[in-house]
C-alpha cells in the first residue's frame, strides 16, 4: 500500500491561513447546500401559495435528512481526519468504508420513511387538499430518493478528511447547478418536458443530490490517494462506528432539535393562516444562509483540529478555534444587519403569483358547489381549471362585466360577477357566484350580493335590472338572494338538465328602483 511521502499540510500550513484554505471552499459548499431549498421555494411560489405551504411543511423532514446525513458526516471526518494524523492509514481507510455504510443504511431508513408515510406527515398537520396533495408529491420524491444527499455528504467529507476542501465545493456545485437549471424546467414543462409542478420542483432536487454524489464517488476512489478505499473495509466494526458517533451524534441531535422545533411551530402557526407557515419557511431557509456559512465553517475546522489531535499538537488546535470563533461572530454580525435593515426585500422574493389559482382549486373542488352550478364549472376542479378562470376574469371586458373574489384571511374563497347583457337585453345583468363550503350559512354570500349589486348599479348607470337563476332546489341560494332583497318572478319548469336529470330553475330579480 502507498503511503504518503511528506505531511500533509494540516500539520504544518500557518493556522489563519490554514483554516482559509480548508474553511472557504467548505462555506462555499454549505451555501450551495442552502439553495436547494430556496430555489425550490422560489419556483414553487410561482404557482401558488398551497404549493409554497406544501414545500416549506416538508422543511422538517428535509433538515432532519440533513441532519443525519451531516452529523454522521461529521463523525466520519473526525475520526478519519485523527487516523491520518496518527499515520494510521489502515485505520483510515476502515473509517472511509464504514462511514459509507452507515451513511447508505441512512439513506434507506428515510427511502422507506418517505414512500410509506408522506401522506401522514402532512395529514397530521393540515387538512388543506392542495397543501396535502402536494406535499405528498413532493416529499414522497424527496425522501423516497433520499440516497443521493446521503451519498453526497459522505464522499464530500472522505475528501476534506484529507485537505481536499475544493473538491467537497465541485461536489456540491454540480448538484445545484443541476437544481437550479431542471427546476423550472420540470415544474413549469418548459422545453418539451411534462409540467410536473411541486413534484418537478421534487425531481430536480434529487437528480442534483444523485449526480453529485456520484461525483463524489468518482473523486474520492481516483483524487484522493490518502485512501485505498475497498469492499473488505465495508465490514461493520464496532470500534470505528462507535468512533464515528461518539462524535456525530451530538451534532445530529443538536441538528435535529432544529427539525422538531420547526415542525412545532408549524403546527401552531398554521392553526392562524397556512400564509404563516409559508412565511415562517421562507424565514427559515432565508436565515440558512448566514447559519451554512458557520457550519462551513465549523466543518473545515473539524479536520484541522482532529489532524493535530492525532498528531499532537495543542498549540494549533487552540489557535485554530480561537479563529474560528472570530470569524462566526463576524459572521453573525453582518446577518443581524442584513436581517434588521432588508426583511422586506428577502420576502419580496418569495411572493406567491399564483395564490389565488390556489386558492380556487382547494375551494372550487367540491362537488357540492359543482352540482348547483352550470357545467361550465367543472368536477374535478384542476389547478388548469383555476388558472383558466383567474386569467379569464383579468382579460374580460370590464365595461361590460365585473368579476370579484370573495375573500377571508387573505384568500379566495369564492367568487361573484355581474355581465351585462346585449341587444334587448342591454338594460339587465345576470349575477352570478360560488362560495366555498365552510363558509355556508355565515350570512357572508347574502353581503357580496349586497355590495356587488349596489357597485352594478353605480358603474352602469343604463342599469334597472339583476337578475339570478338558481335552481329550484337550491335552498341556500334562494335564501341568499331573498335575503339580498331580491324577489321570486317564477319558476322555469324543467328548464335545466344537471347530471342526467330534467329540473326547475328559478328566476329571481333585483330592479334599480327596489334598491
Amino acid at each position: 500500500m502507498s503511503q504518503p511521502a511528506q505531511e500533509n499540510k494540516m500539520g504544518v500550513m500557518p493556522e489563519n491561513k490554514l483554516l482559509l484554505n480548508m474553511a472557504l471552499p467548505m462555506i462555499i459548499s454549505m451555501l450551495i447546500q442552502a439553495c436547494y431549498n430556496i430555489v425550490d421555494s422560489f419556483f414553487v411560489a410561482k404557482l401558488s401559495q398551497d404549493a409554497l405551504n406544501a414545500v416549506s411543511l416538508a422543511f422538517p423532514v428535509q433538515n432532519l435528512m440533513i441532519a443525519v446525513a451531516v452529523g454522521t458526516g461529521v463523525g466520519i471526518n473526525a475520526l478519519l481526519s485523527r487516523s491520518l494524523g496518527q499515520k494510521d492509514f489502515t485505520r483510515a481507510n476502515r473509517t472511509a468504508m464504514n462511514g459509507l455504510l452507515l451513511e447508505m443504511a441512512s439513506g434507506l431508513v428515510f427511502t422507506v420513511l418517505g414512500l410509506t408515510c408522506a401522506r401522514l406527515f402532512y395529514t397530521i398537520q393540515t387538512d388543506i387538499p392542495g397543501i396535502v396533495s402536494y406535499g405528498v408529491d413532493y416529499l414522497t420524491i424527496i425522501a423516497g430518493c433520499s440516497m443521493g444527499i446521503f451519498l453526497s455528504v459522505a464522499t464530500e467529507r472522505l475528501v476534506q478528511a484529507t485537505g481536499r476542501t475544493v473538491y467537497a465545493m465541485i461536489i456540491q456545485g454540480t448538484g445545484s447547478v443541476i437544481n437550479l437549471i431542471l427546476d423550472p424546467i420540470l415544474i413549469f414543462g418548459l422545453f418539451g418536458f411534462p409540467r410536473l409542478e411541486v413534484a418537478g420542483a421534487a425531481v430536480a432536487t434529487v437528480a442534483g443530490q444523485i449526480v453529485g454524489g456520484l461525483m463524489g464517488l468518482y473523486l474520492s476512489l481516483t483524487h484522493n490517494p490518502e485512501l485505498q478505499m475497498s469492499f473488505a473495509g465495508l465490514r461493520p466494526s464496532r470500534e470505528i462506528i462507535r468512533g464515528i458517533y461518539s462524535v456525530g451524534l451530538p451534532s445530529i441531535v443538536m441538528q435535529s432539535i432544529g427539525s422538531v422545533m420547526v415542525f412545532g411551530m408549524n403546527q401552531i402557526l398554521i392553526a392562524f393562516t397556512s400564509t404563516a407557515t409559508a412565511v415562517f419557511g421562507i424565514y427559515f431557509k432565508l436565515q440558512s444562509f448566514i447559519f451554512m456559512p458557520i457550519f462551513g465553517l465549523n466543518n473545515g475546522m473539524v479536520p484541522i483540529v482532529a489532524y493535530n489531535y492525532g498528531a499532537r499538537k495543542p498549540e494549533r488546535i487552540i489557535k485554530t478555534v480561537r479563529l474560528a470563533l472570530l470569524y462566526a461572530i463576524g459572521i453573525m454580525a453582518v446577518g443581524f444587519v442584513l436581517f434588521r435593515l432588508f426583511p422586506d426585500v428577502f420576502l419580496s422574493l418569495f411572493e406567491a403569483d399564483g395564490e389565488d389559482a390556489g386558492d380556487l382549486l382547494r375551494y372550487a373542488n367540491n362537488e357540492k358547489i359543482a352540482r348547483n352550478l352550470r357545467d361550465a364549472f367543472p368536477h374535478p376542479y384542476t389547478l388548469t381549471d383555476a388558472e383558466y378562470f383567474v386569467n379569464s376574469c383579468l382579460e374580460a371586458d370590464q365595461d361590460r362585466q365585473l368579476f370579484r373574489a370573495i375573500e377571508i384571511d387573505g384568500h379566495a374563497v369564492g367568487s361573484i360577477s355581474l355581465c351585462l347583457g346585449s341587444d334587448v337585453y342591454a338594460r339587465t345583468a345576470e349575477l352570478g357566484y360560488w362560495l366555498a363550503e365552510e363558509y355556508w350559512g355565515k350570512g357572508i354570500m347574502t353581503r357580496a350580493v349586497r355590495q356587488i349589486c349596489e357597485e352594478g348599479f353605480t358603474r352602469w348607470d343604463g342599469l334597472v335590472r339583476i337578475y339570478a337563476e338558481p335552481f329550484a332546489h337550491n335552498a341556500g341560494s334562494r335564501r341568499v338572494l331573498e335575503k339580498a332583497g331580491f324577489t321570486l318572478e317564477g319558476v322555469l319548469r324543467q328548464s335545466v338538465f344537471k347530471r342526467n336529470e330534467v329540473c326547475d330553475s328559478c328566476m329571481y330579480a333585483l330592479l334599480r328602483k327596489e334598491r
